[in-house]
């Protein structure tokens, strides 16, 4: 009787070396002069004190940290057998997230835990990674790929990812400046991004009595699965154009990425108690997706809006003297954008938001 090896215990080392070896042509692309540590070894450097947002080095810099996941999207990937949009929607989550502190996104680090080793699935995985680091400018710096045969089923896996910003002290954007006048400013989402996946999967798995490949002809005939798996929109760079052509002159007063919970709840973490911030329905488009997710579920309204984005996946609330040109810059950009809201003046056991 042979004796146990890790390949037996269901770890293939000769895969695993494979898989591997494929990721570092995908992190070659997102890198940049401020990654100087060489690849191979047990860490990366990034070096901060070069010129960042505004072409000059930090006097005051804030190191700025996110990290989030993909949750039971994953699960629709998985019976898809699509996996290079997920890892668009792992660096979403973070580098939008980063974002709502003023923050210039540096780099970024995933962690994929998987059932077995699969070169091909990992590779599409970083592969999607890469992708929206790219978009971003941020590097991918490094990660780490766990095979866990007991953890997951065959075919499964888990993704979290990591990032880390910079911000001067003087520009940081926390909210606090948010006043009465000031305009809400909501930016487009691409539908549902990567939140509320088990109510979505609920409603059109187990009530519509859907399959991934079934096409949906209200949806432009597209499959449930693209539908599903549309990707996490990245606010990078519309954002941080906003911010480097605004900012000195204290413009921008907060940034809220809506995620579960959706727009109540995620803006009102960033209104300070003075005030109160009034969201006009109506004044945004909404997306096909929502009506037929909700239509499928039987799902209330107030409950669509307490877990779902709307339509809306980054919020800027900005001095109303600049609000037109903000959009206008916004448009330019290719980015949908509306006026969905107002600032007044409030007491403090008021709510914070406000949707009427």
């Amino acid at each position: 009787m042979s004796g146990a090896t890790y390949s037996t215990a269901g770890v293939d080392l000769a895969l695993y070396r494979e898989g591997m070896s494929r990721l570092p042509a995908h992190m070659r692309r997102t890198l940049c002069p401020r990654v100087v540590s060489p690849e191979g070894g047990f860490a990366a450097l990034f070096q901060l004190d070069l010129k960042g947002l505004f072409s000059r080095g930090y006097e005051d810099p804030l190191l700025v940290s996110c990290t989030d996941g993909v949750g039971t999207k994953l699960k629709v990937a998985v019976a898809a057998g699509v996996h290079d949009t997920v890892g668009i929607d792992l660096v979403g989550m973070s580098v939008n997230d980063a974002l709502c502190m003023g923050a210039e996104p540096l780099f970024f680090l995933d962690y994929v835990a998987m059932s077995h080793d699969d070169p091909d699935l990992l590779e599409q995985i970083v592969r999607g990674i890469a992708d929206a680091c790219v978009e971003c400018d941020c590097a991918l710096v490094g990660g780490e790929t766990a095979i866990l045969p007991d953890m997951y089923q065959r075919g499964e896996y888990d993704l979290a990812g990591f990032c880390v910003g910079v911000v001067e002290r003087k520009k940081l954007v926390d909210g606090r400046a948010i006043e009465a006048g000031d305009v809400a400013i909501g930016i487009a989402s691409s539908g549902l991004h990567s939140n509320g996946f088990s109510l979505v999967r609920k409603a059109v798995f187990e009530m519509g009595k859907l399959s991934v490949t079934d096409r949906v002809p209200t949806l432009d005939g597209r499959t449930v699965a693209d539908i599903l798996l549309e990707p996490t929109r990245l606010y990078a760079r519309p954002v941080k154009a906003v911010l480097a052509h605004y900012r000195v002159k204290h413009v921008v007063h907060g940034i809220a990425h809506i995620t579960g919970g959706g727009l109540v709840e995620n803006l009102a973490r960033i209104v300070p108690p003075q005030v109160q911030v009034m969201l006009d329905r109506g004044s945004w488009y909404v997306p096909a997706v929502f009506p037929w997710i909700q239509g499928l579920g039987g799902i209330a309204a107030d409950e669509m809006e307490r877990v779902f984005n709307m339509g809306v996946g980054m919020v800027l609330v900005v001095s109303p003297h600049f609000a037109d040109s903000i959009l206008a810059q916004l448009g330019d950009l290719g980015h949908r954008a509306a006026r969905i809201g107002t600032v007044r003046t409030a007491d403090a056991a008021d709510p914070r938001v406000v949707l009427r």
